[in-house]
């Protein structure tokens, strides 16, 4: 299969959608990170999403739409929904809704009775998903468990040949998944943080929000009802070890060949960036979270290094979303520890 490269202009949108009800698989930008989408009401489609990404199958999808009237046909939306979409939609909010009877491919629910439905924040995205006349499935366009992509090119570097097209419309802006909100459990919980925070949620509710992600693991039998809950994720090949900035001078005397580092401005400043290989991560939480996955990408693929120290941020707000994703990504591996 070729892989079609296509733009953000009105006739590559056209094309994108036709490939959509064709059933095929196209990758698309958001402003959090390049997802691929099929139709949701597909069976064949979606399934092919799977095997682009090697993805287990009961790891759930989530059913991207173009405008909220779309989720219409199949899911139930509360009155709760509606408040948060009024808020943060289009944006990086996913909600998890009851379905409605055989509205939606069990492939997209991993067998469930919920699906996890979000509108991203690019036009071009939701004109093509508009232009469709369905939903999608939006799962990150990278292969399972590997640094989700924040650019076209990343997209190509994992997909080039299994799906049809990718439409291009530069970086994105977040860098990390969306916050993922169960709205069907008794008392709103997130199950994976992101951009809308904790405090943010209640303060659209008003009401207690319970921040789930630091619950236990799912044993093997268990049916996660967001993606990232079960498996490895965001993870290169290489090995990733968490840093605090507190332990930045004893990380510069440890460093040895094949270390690189990923570190804000303020400590990259003191590094000899001649000898040591570094990736900015800007300089606050908001630059680092748009720039962790690109800069995991970019060492994976340098062969002369061998080990990514990477700063972690302070536990508040963006910074528990990033502190997530890092902390996946190293397995828990940290530097002093």
């Amino acid at each position: 299969m070729k892989t079609i490269n296509l733009t953000n202009t009105a006739a590559d949108i056209d094309q994108a959608a036709a490939l959509i009800q064709a059933g095929e698989v196209v990758a698309f930008p958001t402003e959090t990170v390049y997802g691929l989408g099929a139709d949701a009401t597909n069976d064949q489609a979606v399934q092919a999403v799977f095997t682009a990404k090697g993805r287990p199958a009961d790891n759930p999808l989530i059913m991207t739409v173009g405008s909220a009237s779309q989720l219409t046909p199949y899911v139930e939306v509360s009155h709760q929904a509606r408040q948060l979409m009024n808020a943060f939609w289009p944006g990086s909010l996913t909600i998890i809704l009851p379905v409605k009877d055989n509205a939606v491919s069990m492939l997209v629910t991993g067998g469930l009775q919920t699906a996890a439905v979000r509108m991203p924040d690019n036009e071009a995205t939701r004109a093509m998903i508009r232009q469709a006349g369905v939903p999608i499935v939006g799962p990150s366009a990278n292969l399972s468990g590997k640094p989700s992509p924040t650019t076209a090119a990343h997209v190509h570097h994992d997909m080039d040949g299994k799906i049809a097209a990718i439409l291009d419309d530069g970086p994105t802006q977040v860098g990390v998944e969306s916050t993922v909100i169960d709205l069907t459990a008794a008392v709103p919980t997130i199950l994976r943080t992101g951009a809308v925070t904790q405090k943010m949620l209640q303060v659209i509710l008003q009401k207690e929000v319970v921040d789930g992600t630091s619950q236990k693991s799912l044993a093997a039998d268990e049916v996660p009802k967001a993606p990232g809950m079960k498996y490895r994720h965001y993870a290169p090949d290489k090995p990733v070890i968490v840093f605090d900035p507190l332990d930045w001078q004893d990380l510069c005397q440890q460093l040895v060949a094949g270390d690189a580092v990923m570190a804000q401005e303020a400590l990259l400043a003191d590094l000899d960036q001649q000898t040591w290989p570094n990736w900015s991560l800007g300089e606050d939480v908001a630059s680092a979270s748009e720039n962790l996955f690109s800069g995991l990408r970019y060492f994976d693929d340098k062969e002369d290094v061998k080990r990514i120290f990477v700063q972690s941020m302070p536990e508040m707000e963006l910074g528990k979303a990033y502190n997530n994703r890092l902390g996946k990504a190293s397995g828990g591996q940290h530097f002093n520890s």
